[in-house]
């Protein structure tokens, strides 16, 4: 039987231009033939925890893993995880507010020497934007320009950052534009660096979810938090938004995207990387936001997350002798894992980045 595993795994591998023990740079290299069996059986959950595990490796991981996507060959072996993350999903809220802290615990709160080594100087933890951008550094700050340009931001207005991070944004909006800001996130960590580095400026940290209240803003803007919201609480997060919103305000979603909806994410990245993540549909979005917002504006991005993530992995990497002290190997093949199968994700457009500009409803 594993003979006939392993044979169809070559197969299917095959029809996707990737050899074992082949010279390609996206070709494989088997250290264990237990693999066959394990990603057949297990889908993602098996791909990449065997890869953790040291059973195979590539001189290429995102390459490899993107000609898998465009193959469409994770479709085609799901395992039964992704049978178990599909029915917890729809049975539970698993974003319920009493759960709201846990993608801090066990991503956001892994540790500020990660971060700061794996960020730009500015510890800005989503999509740069690359249009006029030569390092990741000039990325991140176009795409902080390119939000509050669309905020329209103006010296001494009031914005709230939903799901601020470490607060780099909130520091570029008080320096650059004069704003006073407040930040709400679900990490201790990110909110003591957070008020660290925004000491002296007219910026306020807090950790809280945001269904907790949050006052009266000029504009709200939220930058890579609302995969954290879940299917079933995105029109709660509206309703929260437009009530913390001024008549004339703007909010502006930045969002990665998928091209269909679904009520779950990636089992892998459910247990190692982003528990309780969802990444919404636009459909998803539009619905959650009638008679509450109207659109001004929607600019997909995600090609620019291509650059990113690679530039992340590139920072990390070279980090890594810094770091192994405090993360073990698995970890650091973890991490490897997550960066590249996220950048092959975008490349192969399986997922994007949306900017939505909104303006409230008045009744």
């Amino acid at each position: 039987m594993s003979r006939q595993l392993q044979n169809h795994a070559r197969r299917l591998l095959g029809e996707c231009g990737v050899h074992v023990g082949g010279d390609a740079p996206t070709d494989i290299h088997v250290t264990n033939e237990g693999l066959y069996g394990r990603v057949l059986r297990q889908g993602s959950i098996g791909l990449g925890e065997s890869y953790m595990d040291g059973w195979w490796d590539t001189a290429d991981l995102d390459g490899f893993l993107y000609r898998l996507l465009t193959a469409r060959l994770d479709e085609r072996v799901r395992g039964l995880s992704h049978v178990a993350t599909y029915c917890r999903a729809a049975l539970f809220n698993l974003q319920r507010q009493s759960r709201a802290f846990q993608v801090g615990q066990r991503h956001y709160d892994l540790g500020n020497d990660l971060y700061r080594a794996m960020l730009d100087p500015r510890m800005v933890y989503s999509c740069g934007y690359w249009e006029y951008a030569n390092s990741l550094a000039d990325a991140q700050e176009g795409k902080l320009e390119l939000v509050f340009e669309k905020l329209r931001l103006r010296g001494g207005e009031r914005i709230l950052d939903v799901g601020c991070g470490w607060g780099g944004a909130l520091k570029f909006a008080a320096e650059r534009y004069g704003a006073c800001g407040t930040g709400v996130t679900i990490s201790p960590p990110q909110a003591e660096y957070a008020q660290a580095s925004c000491r002296g400026l007219p910026v306020e940290i807090r950790v809280q979810d945001y269904r907790e209240p949050l006052g009266t803003f000029d504009h709200i803007y939220s930058i890579g938090m609302f995969e954290h919201v879940g299917s079933k609480n995105y029109r709660r997060f509206m309703e929260c938004m437009r009530a913390s919103l001024s008549r004339k305000g703007r909010f502006l979603l930045h969002s990665i995207g998928a091209p269909s909806s679904r009520n779950h994410t990636d089992p892998w990245i459910e247990k190692y990387i982003f528990p309780n993540s969802m990444i919404p549909s636009a459909s998803q979005i539009t619905q959650a936001i009638e008679g509450l917002f109207t659109i001004d504006g929607w600019q997909r991005i995600g090609d620019h997350y291509v650059p990113t993530l690679l530039a992340w992995r590139a920072n990390f990497e070279r980090a890594w002798p810094t770091l192994r002290a405090k993360y073990d190997e698995r970890f650091y093949r973890m991490w490897r894992f997550y960066l590249s199968a996220s950048a092959a994700m975008f490349r192969a457009h399986r997922l994007d980045v949306w900017q939505a500009l909104l303006s409230p409803v008045t009744r």
